[in-house]
């Protein structure tokens, strides 16, 4: 399985947007092959960073998402409301304990 972690800072004045961009599409995401999770986060101190993190049942359907429609076009109306450059980062899972 693998993690992917992003994270993302934006201008205040464009987190509603944001907000309401991924209230729009994170259940096609979720619903996309090979999603097994999703998840945004805000930060609790500055409300306008954010993180997503999804499960992904291995590199190949994640890569497919990227290369995807949903993607491209979700990303597309993401970027423009950055106010710092998002990191992304994917982790295979080691160890889980529950």
């Amino acid at each position: 399985m693998i993690r992917r972690i992003v994270h993302m800072s934006f201008d205040p004045d464009q987190v509603e947007a944001f907000l309401m961009l991924f209230e729009e599409r994170c259940e096609h995401i979720r619903a996309f092959p090979g999603c097994l999770e999703l998840t945004l986060l805000q930060a609790a101190d500055e409300p306008f960073r954010f993180v997503t993190y999804s499960l992904w049942e291995n590199e190949a359907s994640l890569e497919t998402y990227r290369a995807s429609d949903l993607f491209t076009t979700t990303w597309a109306r993401t970027k423009v409301l950055f106010n710092d450059r998002p990191k992304a980062t994917s982790y295979r899972m080691v160890r889980h304990l529950e």
